[in-house]
């Protein structure tokens, strides 16, 4: 029985999962759980990479304890865009930047001054989103930033632990992809457009693929010591950025194949399409959508949403109010909340939503000035979010079609925020598309599937997702489209920006 390592770290938790291939099915257990964080110092908004590494460590110790801890293969995936860098030894030169940082502020205009728009979104086909590792890199060229001065080796968060866990530094592709400084067409780095902005391209490694075996587990070092066994055990760099392994676990039944589309739903919602190769159109640049990299080095066009990040900094201001609200309580409140109130735009470029602070008085604000009801009470604030959420699906889904040139047949919602029902029932009516929700569980499947490719023991992505839906339960929404959403879309485009 095939057994393999899943971490999956997000950007608020962590965690290790076993993942097994028996009798033609798919499971996971968990192993362990850890929380991530971002520590502000100072102004600086961090995040505390050592304490995700002691996390892993604590899943690879656990897994030891277990009968037979053989294992076929290990493979890990986190957020994109944020970064590290290493001095020439291979030392962490600083603790890596959260992309919620505010050192970003106004630095996409700066970088247009210098490179057009147009031709920027041509070289990366790259969504336009401050978070981008091309202007936190920018950041640090025009403070004078000494850790870019000596800077050896540049490599994404995921690629910093594959390379804790290996000794070898690379960069997956996928994460490559998110900088907005990878230029697919090339298939290269677009090292000319970072020199003119003055960020160094001598630490850019080498790119490899999704499924490359990085090599076996550094069990020489002795935090990894305990995990030496008969038979080294094979790193492998699956689909790094969380949303490609996700991706990867879409459902996808082949009639739909290049006739569907997708959210991930979490943190953030992510809504595209997979396709073969980068669309990089006038269109695409109108309405600022993405092509990031994949599995197999597909690409997915897709456009960032703020998801349930939303929801989140709400929980935590009316926690800091004494008032602790599960998921599945914030959305029984907004259920139970009127229909079809104010809207808002879940945009990343948004100042009003995108940095943490008092969520629920920044949507009333929002509300105030747009001129809209103000929510009352928390159950409309939810009921606005989540309404505003499968609007802004609709929208992206018009916008996608014209891209494509042609209609799409189902919406697949993966991830977290598969399991809320409201949601997706909405986003069905809404978008006036059947949506298929499920599983909760892709980035780990996706991980999981991407590893057993790799190692020879699923032959294809197409006998990955047959697997996959042989594997987990599937919940289906058919729309119910009325008046009353119409009316909403209208009045949300008259609110919405991208």
């Amino acid at each position: 029985m095939p057994r393999f390592l899943v971490f999956d770290i997000g950007t608020s938790a962590g965690r290790a999962m076993l993942g097994t291939l028996h009798d033609d099915r798919l499971a996971l257990d968990p192993v362990c759980r850890f929380p991530n964080r971002a520590v502000p110092v100072r102004g600086t908004l961090y995040w505390d990479i050592l304490y995700l590494w002691d996390g892993i460590l604590d899943g690879l110790r656990e897994w030891v304890r277990h009968d037979d801890p053989a294992l076929d293969g290990i493979g890990l995936d986190t957020w994109a865009v944020d970064f590290a860098l290493l001095d020439a030894q291979g030392a962490l030169l600083d603790n890596p930047v959260s992309n919620r940082d505010r050192r970003t502020d106004g630095l996409i205009g700066r970088v247009l001054e210098r490179i057009p728009r147009e031709e920027l979104h041509a070289r990366t086909g790259i969504q336009f989103m401050q978070i981008n590792t091309l202007y936190q890199l920018y950041a640090l060229a025009r403070a004078g930033s000494p850790t870019l001065h000596h800077a050896d080796t540049f490599l994404s968060v995921a690629d910093l632990l594959n390379y804790w866990l290996t000794g070898r530094k690379v960069v997956e592709f996928s994460s490559a992809t998110c900088t907005q400084f990878y230029d697919p067409i090339a298939d290269d780095w677009a090292r000319d457009l970072l020199e003119r902005l003055d960020i160094p391209t001598a630490m850019l490694p080498e790119v490899v693929s999704p499924g490359t075996v990085l090599g076996p587990l550094d069990t020489g070092l002795p935090e990894l010591a305990a995990l030496e066994g008969e038979n080294p055990v094979p790193v492998i760099a699956v689909v790094t950025h969380d949303t490609g392994s996700a991706v990867a676990a879409v459902p996808v039944d082949p009639a739909d194949t290049g006739n569907f589309a997708y959210i991930s739903s979490g943190t953030w919602s992510l809504m595209g399409t997979e396709v073969p190769a980068p669309v990089i159109t006038p269109d695409t640049l109108r309405y600022d959508f993405t092509n990031e990299g994949g599995i197999n080095r597909t690409f997915r066009l897709l456009k960032n949403i703020l998801g349930m990040w939303l929801v989140q900094a709400c929980q935590e201001v009316w926690a800091g109010e004494g008032t602790t609200l599960t998921d599945a309580d914030c959305v029984a409140l907004a259920a139970a909340a009127p229909p079809f109130g104010p809207v808002i735009d879940p945009y990343p470029n948004s100042p009003d939503f995108r940095t943490p602070g008092d969520m629920p008085a920044r949507i009333r604000a929002f509300c105030q000035r747009t001129d809209q009801p103000i929510p009352a009470d928390k159950g409309a604030v939810l009921r606005c979010i989540f309404e505003s959420l499968a609007l802004k699906y609709r929208q992206t889904l018009d916008q996608l079609e014209i891209v494509l040139g042609h209609p799409v047949n189902v919406i697949h919602i993966v991830g977290g925020g598969s399991q809320n029902a409201l949601l997706c029932q909405m986003t069905a009516d809404a978008t006036v598309h059947p949506v298929i929700a499920g599983p909760a569980e892709a980035t780990s499947l996706g991980n999981l599937v991407t590893q057993a490719m790799a190692t020879g023991f699923i032959a294809s992505l197409a006998d990955a997702r047959a697997l996959i839906r042989r594997s987990v339960t599937l919940v289906r929404y058919e729309p119910a489209p009325s008046a009353a959403w119409d009316d909403a879309y209208r009045r949300f485009l008259a609110t919405a920006g991208q």
